[in-house]
């Protein structure tokens, strides 16, 4: 059974603490009741830094134990929930925030910036000694501020505190990012290999052509990371390398007489052949027959 969080007082009562701000909250997971890591939808924004390994986190369908000092997020509409390890206490910090929160401020007008809220379980920040720390203060000023006497610039300081750890766990995530970028240098590689290997395979008449997603999936990566990571490698989107390995293999097809224009969009996958011709067109400026006329066929 999931649970549905429907305010910060239901969301609060997990922490044995009074609801000090109707759109926002942070909790201390030291002092949780152990129902809050049942499946459970927020139906917020939430940041969490787990401070210890106590369990398994299962999000998204995947299970996956973190080292300390590891940070996830969650949107509204994700479910997460934790296998708790009986013999260890949870430690670390939660942050809550409503989706009314962004409305007409500072902190919705640069909330696009922090897209790692779209990435997946297996895409969690693990934070060094400095950065950890860095956050803990975070969290800190945070809970402070809404412990603190209530004035005209509460709101305002609360939005503040929340886009500053929001902007450092941005940073962490692109240090974490070139990291990763660096020492998988030859996911590009893979990735031509994977898409001629099925281009060539005869699977697109039978499954279609090859998608974003089916290509993250083969790298164990969301669409949006692994399309982060084409961006950055080729400056060009994962749909549109896509593309260009569709068209360089009908390039190599095209050159074969004996295979006609229809026979070649459906060996692609393309289930009707004016929609292969009219990509073909877009990427090459010119018609496959064109093209064939080109080449002297």
């Amino acid at each position: 059974m999931i649970v549905q969080v429907k305010d910060l007082d239901q969301f609060n009562a997990y922490f044995h603490q009074k609801t000090l701000h109707p759109l926002m909250s942070v909790g201390d997971l030291s002092k949780a009741d152990v129902s809050l890591f049942s499946p459970t939808d927020f139906n917020m924004y939430c940041v969490v830094l787990m401070d210890a390994d106590f369990g398994e986190l299962l999000k998204g369908g995947t299970c996956v134990r973190y080292k300390p000092g590891t940070v996830f997020t969650l949107r509204p509409g994700q479910v997460v929930s934790m296998n708790l390890d009986s013999a260890k206490r949870p430690k670390g910090w939660m942050l809550a925030f409503r989706p009314e929160l962004l409305i007409k401020t500072g902190l919705g007008r640069d909330f696009y910036m922090f897209n790692y809220f779209n990435q997946d379980v297996f895409e969690a920040l693990e934070l060094s000694s400095s950065e950890r720390n860095v956050l803990l203060n975070c969290f800190g000023n945070i809970f402070a501020e809404l412990h603190a006497p209530d004035d005209n610039l509460t709101g305002h300081m609360l939005r503040l505190g929340i886009g500053h750890l929001l902007s450092y766990c941005k940073r962490y995530y692109e240090r974490q990012f070139e990291t990763e970028i660096k020492n998988n240098s030859s996911i590009i590689t893979r990735l031509s290999v994977l898409l001629d290997d099925y281009l060539s395979s005869g699977m697109p008449e039978q499954k279609g052509q090859p998608t974003v997603a089916w290509c993250a999936e083969q790298f164990h990566l969301s669409p949006n990371y692994f399309g982060d990571v084409v961006k950055r490698e080729l400056h060009m989107t994962a749909q549109e390398y896509v593309q260009q390995k569709i068209i360089s293999a009908a390039k190599v097809m095209l050159r074969d007489p004996r295979l006609s224009v229809s026979e070649i969009a459906e060996t692609l996958g393309f289930t009707y052949p004016n929609h292969f011709t009219r990509l073909f067109h877009k990427k090459v400026e010119m018609s496959p027959s064109e093209f064939r006329r080109t080449i002297g066929l």
